[in-house]
């Protein structure tokens, strides 16, 4: 028997090539305004993040030597190439930064919210974009700045680190100056941080401020000192206005509950050069900061460290670290103490004196991991501790005590690191470079080399070259 075959599709096809299909191309499934509130959630939650992280997102834990590694050690012996830190760093800040610009974009359109409440939003939401591009700079040196986040310029120049700096400082006094405390900002649900309190984004951006102006105190002394000396009574002066993100639980839990509970590694242990550290001392902090091993005891290894190395014989990151619910720090008055018992020894005109700023500061920090105002006495009153007896200069008496203070900060302990010289890092078994004193450019899946070669290249020999090793401007000792 014959078969007949129909072909109908082809006519169906012809004709609808004779109608208007353009209605294909309207995306039915995608919102046409966007709220600012939650790319503003979005964007901070992002950030909280990055910095909170252990995996391969964030192994500044190990470049501070507060944390080691059992087995993996690529992130230990600063193995850029392997880890990809560099490139998802990178990346994320960008995102980040994408998504601050665009919540400005949206609080910029026309709108029934009062102006001085969108003030306000625009001004936090700068302070945010602030913090990010010097998180930025303090990592990888000159980075696009001037010609960033615009999706119509592929190879964006990149801007001299300095220069970048001294404008976040400038975008800083503007956004500062337009925020109105008498007025609201963004809603409780959308400010995870202050819940849209005001007078708190002043005590953060006076604090930021003093971050940024610390960090250029041995290039730009004179414009340092006036920017503490005008921020330091408007910044954190007691906890109450600590800048926190909060977790909570799964899914919106901390990404260490991921890293170190969900994943069932046995993997993430103290380093030697901190738990030895602590120990030195008899650091009320310890039980805040670590676990004891199988023997009762606190013990750490060193970078790059594999003979020998059991988990079970090591101490591990306090249960405290990685429950799901565990806040991250952004900044705190803990900094500012510190910030200012420098600022003093510089010659600054800050109220107080060093000893008074260092003593709080420290007693805080014990205090916030469990110690008693007790410990934090006894703990001062050691003639290794007190400021007026403790060994060194200024500059190693402040930098040691906030090595151990910024634990769990990973970017914050890195930069004073950088600036303070001490404490001294033991450099890893089999590292692959000297101390990073800064990150390689993204080599490996953001390829800034082949993408963006040309201003990669001028970037590259501006700085000094594209290595670790390669200091930053601001990194003079």
């Amino acid at each position: 028997m014959k078969k007949i075959f129909v072909f109908i599709l082809p006519v169906v096809l012809l004709g609808a090539c004779t109608k208007n299909i353009d209605r294909f191309n309207n995306a039915t499934k995608q919102p046409t305004t966007v709220p600012a509130g939650p790319v503003f959630t979005y964007a901070t939650r992002t950030l909280s993040d990055m910095l909170t992280d252990c995996s391969n997102n964030n192994s500044l834990r190990h470049i501070v030597e507060h944390w080691s590694q059992t087995i993996i050690q690529d992130a230990t012996v600063y193995n850029f190439n392997a880890t990809r830190m560099n490139d998802l760093w990178w990346n994320r800040m960008y995102i980040v930064l994408s998504n601050l610009h665009a919540c400005d974009s949206i609080l910029a359109s026309p709108s029934t919210t009062s102006p001085v409440i969108i003030k306000n939003q625009r001004a936090v939401t700068d302070i945010m974009a602030v913090y990010v591009w010097n998180i930025l700079v303090n990592s990888f040196g000159n980075v696009p700045y001037s010609q960033a986040l615009n999706y119509n310029n592929l190879f964006p120049k990149y801007d001299d680190a300095k220069t970048v700096q001294l404008d976040l400082e400038k975008r800083l006094t503007a956004d500062l100056a337009a925020l109105d405390p008498g007025s609201t900002s963004f809603a409780a649900s959308e400010d995870l941080i202050y819940s849209g309190k005001v007078s708190s984004w002043v005590a953060f951006g006076n604090s930021l401020m003093i971050k940024i102006a610390m960090t250029l105190a041995d290039v730009d002394a004179a414009n340092s000192k006036a920017l503490v000396e005008a921020a330091s009574p408007k910044a954190f002066q007691t906890s109450a206005t600590d800048a926190v993100w909060p977790y909570f639980a799964v899914p919106s839990n901390n990404p260490m509950y991921n890293a170190i509970v969900t994943s069932g590694r046995q993997d993430f242990i103290a380093c030697a050069t901190l738990i030895d550290t602590m120990k030195l001392y008899s650091d009320p902090r310890l039980p805040g900061f670590f676990t004891t091993n199988s023997a009762g005891q606190y013990q750490g290894t060193r970078l790059g460290e594999t003979n020998g190395v059991i988990f079970a014989n090591e101490s591990k990151p306090s249960a405290r670290m990685s429950l799901p619910n565990s806040p991250f720090t952004i900044m705190d008055d803990i900094d500012m103490e510190f910030y200012r018992a420098e600022a003093i020894e510089r010659g600054f005109n800050v109220a107080g004196t060093a000893e008074q700023h260092y003593d709080s500061a420290i007693a805080m920090s014990i205090r916030y991991w469990g110690g008693t105002q007790v410990q934090a006495l006894t703990y001062l009153a050691q003639p290794n501790v007190a400021y007026t007896t403790a060994a060194g200069t200024w500059q190693q008496k402040i930098g040691l005590q906030k090595w151990i203070a910024l634990y769990n900060r990973g970017m914050d302990a890195w930069t004073d690191l950088r600036r303070f010289d001490y404490p001294t890092m033991i450099p890893p078994i089999a590292a692959q470079s000297g101390f990073p004193n800064r990150l390689p450019y993204p080599s490996s899946t953001y390829n800034e080399q082949a993408l963006n070669g040309a201003n990669y290249t001028q970037a590259a020999a501006a700085i000094g070259g594209d290595k670790p090793e390669t200091k930053l401007y601001w990194d003079v000792h």
